[in-house]
């Protein structure tokens, strides 16, 4: 007599179903190479400096009760007046998980990823960014207090710096050239969008909401070649938030 477990895998394989491959052939079709770098619960695989810049003398670490970190939060320096009061050092939360996304605020500081070894790479993530508010998307960057030394995507839509989203940032090297700025941003502020950076060598290609902002090749034989990606926080009006963060390594 026929097992009940042999007659549905002969009618299975008659009919030519697969119960159980599908599910993770398209997982990986789903993913196509891409790997996600926020989990939506906590900052697994981000840190920061300690102090971020000179305006703090530490950083503290938040956990939950599985002991993940979901909140960095700075102690600025006490100040002494000519008259010799101090004024104790106050605590600001600088980034924290919120209702799934990452947000960030304060005084200027960075969120870098624990790796710091990408190359070439597509990078991808959601953000959305206040009113006047100003942040970036860092690649290629070195770990270190202060503004990154490495390369910054813009995220600015209605900051007073004429440099909007999309741009590759003038600074560690990068000249003002205007092939890689955005002057008008092609989102509003306090809207998600999307921003993608297409990093193989040299030649940088960023895209926002789609359309591509910058497709610029760094001249020269001197540029950065890897690094952490990283997250600013510019200044203590700036609010920016982040709900997905995603890389896909290119293979050379």
């Amino acid at each position: 007599m026929l097992s009940i477990r042999k007659i549905f895998l002969g009618v299975s394989a008659v009919l030519g179903v697969s119960f159980a491959q599908p599910a993770v052939a398209d997982d990986k079709k789903a993913d196509d190479g891409w790997v996600q770098l926020f989990n939506g619960k906590d900052f697994t695989g981000w840190k920061m400096v300690n102090p971020p810049s000179g305006e703090f003398e530490s950083v503290t670490e938040q956990k939950n009760s599985e002991g993940k970190v979901i909140a960095f939060v700075g102690k600025t320096k006490t100040k002494k007046a000519k008259d010799g009061t101090e004024t104790p050092g106050k605590e600001v939360t600088l980034w924290q998980i919120k209702d799934g996304t990452i947000l960030g605020g304060g005084p200027a500081s960075h969120l870098f990823s624990e790796r710091g070894d990408y190359t070439d790479f597509q990078y991808r993530i959601e953000a959305k960014i206040n009113d006047k508010g100003n942040s970036g998307q860092y690649i290629r960057t070195e770990f270190g207090p202060g503004f990154p030394k490495g390369y910054e995507i813009q995220i600015n839509a209605t900051h007073s710096d004429p440099v909007k989203s999309g741009s590759l940032y003038p600074a560690s090297g990068i000249d003002r050239d205007e092939k890689h700025l955005v002057r008008k941003a092609n989102h509003n502020p306090d809207e998600w969008f999307t921003q993608e950076v297409i990093a193989v060598g040299p030649k940088i290609t960023i895209l926002t909401n789609g359309k591509t902002m910058v497709d610029y090749t760094i001249p020269g034989d001197k540029f950065f070649t890897k690094g952490h990606f990283a997250l600013q926080g510019h200044d203590p009006g700036s609010v920016m938030s982040f709900k997905k963060i995603e890389v896909k390594e290119l293979k050379k």
